[in-house]
């Protein structure tokens, strides 16, 4: 599998994951919820948005190699 296509698997289940943890916030409301919310789910969502980005800066600088390498 290419690293485009893990990038992409990585940003759907990520939009997934969001999903079911916006239907689970529509149920717990209290603050226990807030702070399993602040503690855990924020730092994921933000490792995973990082996690894409670099991927996408890995598969650009890749590309770059490749074309130089058959120039």
């Amino acid at each position: 599998m290419s690293l485009q296509a893990n990038r992409s698997r990585l940003a759907g289940l990520s939009k997934d994951l969001n999903r079911s943890w916006q239907e689970t916030q529509d149920q717990w409301r209290d603050q226990k919820r807030n702070d399993f919310d602040e503690a855990y789910m924020r730092p994921l969502f933000e490792s995973i948005e990082n996690a894409v980005i670099a991927m996408e800066d890995l598969d650009k600088i890749l590309k770059k190699i490749r074309q130089d390498c058959e120039s």
